[in-house]
């Protein structure tokens, strides 16, 4: 088992910058890719953001591209988005996931799905 929770969320003003983090417990953070998901009022979770199990390789969604970074570190159990230039679209319940397979935090299905799922944090950028 793999416990997940995320910080950092909170109200902004559009061109500003936030910066998530989830905290993962339990077995081995290092075995497992990262990945964050967001989900707005009305609308179904979406992939944001993901990294390797090494933190070699990054992924992004086309939307937050060039403005988010995904980054972890290992040592502290850690991974992190750093948001800047926060758009009113950005609002949304951003969730940290995790799975042993890449493919299931970069690309999900509903029959591929991440194990492990945080409680979400809010993120509001007002405009």
């Amino acid at each position: 088992q793999v416990q997940l929770v995320e910080s950092g969320g909170g109200l902004v003003q559009a061109g500003g910058s936030l910066r998530l983090s989830c905290a993962a417990s339990g077995r081995t953070f290092n075995s497992y890719a990262m990945g964050w998901f967001r989900q707005a009022p009305g609308k179904e979770r979406e992939f944001v953001a993901a990294i390797s199990w090494s933190g070699r390789d990054t992924y992004y969604a086309d939307s937050v591209k060039g403005r988010f970074t995904i980054s972890r570190d290992n040592a502290k159990n850690t991974a992190y988005l750093q948001m800047k230039s926060l758009k009113p679209e950005d609002t949304a319940v951003y969730y940290c996931a995790a799975d042993s397979s890449l493919g299931k935090v970069t690309t999900p299905t509903p029959s591929y799905w991440p194990s492990y799922w945080g409680q979400g944090t809010q993120v509001t950028v007002s405009s």
